[in-house]
């Protein structure tokens, strides 16, 4: 088994808020995360070269042949043939970028310490690379990720049976894992495959488009109208209509409302009638939020939605204006559009936004995870807490000795 290592470099910082809590390589597309894509793809145990805080939750193995793998990287058959072929020593570079390299013990310590002149680099000129560099990519490539995906899950499968109370349309491209349940739904393959996870249930009346797909143990809600490319985590209900989002994993959006070119992370909650605009109204580019320069940029995007960092969470008939960047650990409510950039642990919405003090946010976040058979363990609790350290710039109304300060203190201690 080939020892993987994916490591992040400065694209991490332009797929922020997501990698606040993640290694690049742990962001969803498709079906899968991109680690997992790429221990399928070199049949391979991965581990990372992350940010230090993340690094005791997102440890790395080195062993005596390591594949050092750009976690920003889609495995594609080209590239997957191009590693196997390599030879301890070797790397290969997109302008000038590390997309790959194959080192044994001594040159990874090396490597470790920006020694890479003893490597033998190739320019990659033909080899087709897709690679995530900002955060619209992981909607923009969500249709090319599915149908690699969908390829890879399936290949050598059977599909479970497909009820006969189901309206089919391109039957050959739709595939029913282990449990999944589909029952008196609306399902149309012609425009790409539709993928439904293990113990996965679609519920009657929905009407789905592919590409898409559905992770395990989650659930589309009685009358959803879905359109692809839409990706669905683990354990994840969703309702309502939605077009071309990625939502990561343990989300939910369980009512009516409308989501469209939006990334929705971890352990999020969309109230009922919550809607997003993912198109401004008069067709010019969307601007969206960059953390690098703390100011608005251009996208190049004609339509982008909501991008939601992971524990956040929206009230009831919650509004989001076209290219909404949240933060992590947000509570946002209110009768009107909220801002279009929310710091992370910020509470409130156009009115008025504070800071969501730590320990009222873990609590209301250890509920939901509670109801759910899952708990926020004390790693998650430090790391957020760093989190909440390095975002205090991005809270203008904060004062330099907040509270949450005191009490990261006092946790820290603990």
């Amino acid at each position: 088994m080939k020892n993987i290592i994916l490591f992040d470099n400065e694209i991490r910082d332009y797929l922020l808020p997501f990698t606040f809590t993640r290694p690049v390589c742990e962001i969803r597309m498709g079906i899968l995360t991109n680690r997992e894509r790429w221990e399928k793809a070199l049949k391979g145990k991965a581990s990372y070269i992350t940010q230090d805080y993340l690094s005791e939750k997102f440890d790395i193995t080195i062993s005596e042949q390591n594949f050092l793998i750009n976690g920003s990287v889609l495995p594609t058959p080209e590239l997957n043939s191009l590693i196997n072929q390599m030879d301890h020593g070797e790397a290969l570079l997109l302008n000038g970028e590390l997309i790959a390299a194959v080192l044994d013990r001594d040159q990874f310590s090396r490597l470790m310490y920006d020694d890479i002149e003893e490597l033998s680099s190739y320019e990659l000129q033909e080899t087709p690379i897709i690679k995530v560099n900002r955060i619209w990519d992981i909607f923009l490539l969500n249709q090319s990720a599915i149908l690699a995906d969908f390829a890879t899950m399936t290949a050598g499968k059977t599909s479970q049976p497909i009820s006969t109370s189901n309206t089919i349309i391109g039957k050959g491209q739709i595939f029913l894992e282990k449990g999944a349940v589909v029952e008196g739904a609306t399902l149309n393959a012609s425009g790409g495959p539709i993928y439904i996870g293990k113990d996965a249930e679609v519920m009657e009346g929905a009407l789905i488009r592919g590409p898409f797909a559905l992770g395990e143990g989650s659930v589309v809600k009685m009358g959803a109208k879905i359109y692809g490319p839409t990706s669905v985590g683990p354990h994840c209900v969703v309702a309502g209509e939605m077009k071309n989002v990625v939502m990561f994993g343990h989300s939910n959006k369980g009512h009516e409302g409308y989501l469209g070119n939006s990334v929705i992370g971890e352990w999020c909650n969309l109230g009922a009638d919550t809607n997003c605009s993912n198109l401004k109204n008069n067709w010019s580019e969307v601007k969206l939020w960059s953390y690098l320069t703390g100011k608005f940029e251009p996208s190049g995007q004609l339509k982008a939605g909501l991008f939601m960092g992971d524990y956040s969470m929206a009230g009831i008939n919650s509004m989001f204006n076209t290219g909404t960047v949240t933060g992590i650990c947000c509570n946002i409510f209110g009768g009107d559009f909220s801002p279009k950039y929310i710091p992370s642990f910020s509470w409130g919405g156009k009115e008025k936004l504070t800071t969501y003090i730590p320990e009222k946010a873990f609590d209301a976040i250890e509920k939901m995870m509670k109801v759910h058979g899952h708990e926020l363990d004390s790693q998650d609790r430090l790391l957020m807490m760093k989190i909440f350290e390095e975002t205090a710039q991005f809270r203008p109304w904060e004062a330099k000795e907040d509270t949450g300060r005191k009490f990261y203190k006092l946790f820290e201690s603990k």
